[in-house]
């Protein structure tokens, strides 16, 4: 696999299907290493379905159906000798709503390494959790009080808990679906905070309702529509640098959802 590629993972004319539905349709984008994407648009266009697309999570639905191909490092993830739960280690999730584990704060993140294969001391392992802990930018709140329930934990400190647990598999690739939706706004600049330097070591994809943010913390932005009234398939229509995107679009549908005339 090429891995010094400028760009991490490509779609190539692909369609996503429920059933017979068409929910996305014909995407063909180039996602750049150690930048942050943006995906956004009006809520039904597919962004979710996208997103999960790049690392087969839509699988779990069973009606789900994909056709195209996603390249990562130029290898296609749908090829039937591609074990899925490896794309998924090495494009890990983060999701809307905080979602650790009933365990303490230190199993959270050790228990994901441990089904990954670590077979390490217990220093090993209390290591790997502490840089998993400060890349996360949580150690310092968090290090008294590790063998307490991830639970117990604030709603953002439950986020940074859950990005702690995706990076410390070492993945490539970052997923986020609207990570910081259900959080307050200082939790939600501590993410953005954590995003700008995450994405030094990974590639990071979000999807997000909120222009502000997109604005603010994507590098490129995918603008995401449905295709027409008639077959609500949702397709990306400008895919550009987020400054592009914000304040010289070429596509006047993009103009208007993000000055908000739209959407």
């Amino acid at each position: 696999m090429n891995e010094n590629s400028e760009y991490i993972l490509e779609t190539r004319n692909l369609n996503l299907y429920y059933g017979n539905f068409l929910a996305v349709a014909d995407v063909n984008i180039k996602i750049r290493r150690h930048q942050i994407t943006a995906i956004i648009g009006p809520s039904g266009c597919g962004k979710s379905t996208l997103l999960r697309a790049f690392n087969r999570m839509n699988e779990l639905v069973p009606t789900a159906r994909t056709e195209g191909e996603i390249l990562f490092n130029n290898e296609n993830i749908y090829d039937p000798s591609i074990d899925p739960v490896e794309v998924r280690r090495r494009i890990g999730m983060v999701f809307q709503k905080p979602n650790p584990f009933p365990k303490s704060i230190y199993e959270n993140i050790a228990w994901g390494l441990r089904i990954n294969g670590f077979r390490g001391s217990k220093s090993e392992l209390d290591d790997l959790v502490e840089k998993a802990l400060r890349d996360a930018a949580l150690w310092d709140e968090v290090k008294d009080k590790l063998d307490q329930s991830g639970l117990s934990l604030s709603g953002g400190q439950q986020q940074r808990l859950c990005i702690a647990r995706t990076i410390a598999v070492r993945p490539e690739v970052i997923l986020m679906d609207e990570p910081a939706s259900a959080l307050d706004p200082i939790a939600t600049l501590r993410i953005e905070e954590l995003m700008q330097e995450l994405k030094k070591n990974y590639t990071i994809i979000i999807v997000t309702h909120n222009m502000q943010q997109a604005a603010r913390v994507s590098d490129y932005t995918a603008m995401m529509m449905l295709r027409n009234h008639e077959d609500r398939s949702g397709t990306v229509i400008e895919f550009d640098r987020t400054e592009v995107i914000f304040t010289n679009p070429r596509d006047k549908r993009t103009q208007d959802y993000v000055t908000g005339r739209f959407g």
